[in-house]
């Protein structure tokens, strides 16, 4: 007695099948840290805030950036006072803070491309 298996290779489908959920999910994560970040945005008069933006550089990276010519100097300097809310450091604490989360949102969508 003796059985035959046909098994058919997808390999290179399923390889952009992964990497095209993965870029949904990270552009999803993208959005979900400016979100955040923009909660911690310093609020003055809201042009910092609405400055936020997530892009994609390039076919495999997001970005999550801020688009003034102050942004970097409130975000590095922590001696800066912001009376009307908002701290330093709002976009890199949110990126540690929500790590587990991005992540999840990343596995989430590569999940579904692979059911």
């Amino acid at each position: 007695m003796s059985a035959t298996i046909r098994m058919e290779w997808h390999g290179p489908k399923v390889i952009d099948m992964t990497r095209d959920a993965g870029m949904r999910g990270l552009t999803k994560a993208g959005h979900h840290l400016l979100s955040e970040a923009v909660n911690q945005t310093p609020l003055r008069d809201g042009i910092l805030r609405g400055s936020g933006a997530v892009s994609r550089p390039d076919r495999e990276t997001v970005a999550v950036s801020f688009d003034t010519p102050y942004a970097v100097r409130q975000h590095e300097e922590l001696g800066y006072n912001h009376p009307k809310g908002g701290k330093a450091k709002y976009l890199e604490d949110p990126l540690h803070d929500e790590d587990a989360t991005m992540r999840a949102l990343v596995a989430v969508e590569i999940w579904r491309a692979l059911r």
